[in-house]
């Protein structure tokens, strides 16, 4: 069975990023559609994949996360506009029945992520 997940790492404090908004859309047409929005916990993951099974199938897709209210909320000064506020990623999806694991690694000035495990 297929799943979307996904996990956040803050790279400057060196730990999991929690109360992180997640929203996720799916591609429809010329348009994004939003599918849904969590927040991580504490261990920086979602409680339940984003998509599983018969909800994720073939095609492409959007994860925004709002990265900036994540730092201001642990006190940092970001200067305004803040240098990352919210991280659009697009992905496809070519065969729903993998895992689709999306990480992203983030500090206030870079970050990276790759298809993970």
């Amino acid at each position: 069975m297929g799943a979307l997940t996904t996990h956040i790492l803050d790279t400057a404090h060196g730990r999991p990023a929690a109360a992180v908004q997640i929203d996720l859309y799916a591609e429809q047409g010329a348009e994004w559609a939003l599918l849904r929005s969590v927040q991580t916990n504490a261990d920086g993951r979602c409680d339940a994949p984003l998509l599983q099974g018969a909800d994720l199938q073939p095609g492409r897709y959007r994860l925004v996360f709002q990265i900036g209210a994540y730092f201001r909320a642990l006190g940092l000064t970001l200067p305004q506009p803040p240098f990352l506020d919210q991280i659009p990623l697009e992905f496809g999806v070519a065969d729903a029945q993998q895992h689709y694991h999306v990480p992203l690694l983030v500090s206030p000035w870079s970050y990276s992520t790759y298809r993970g495990s």
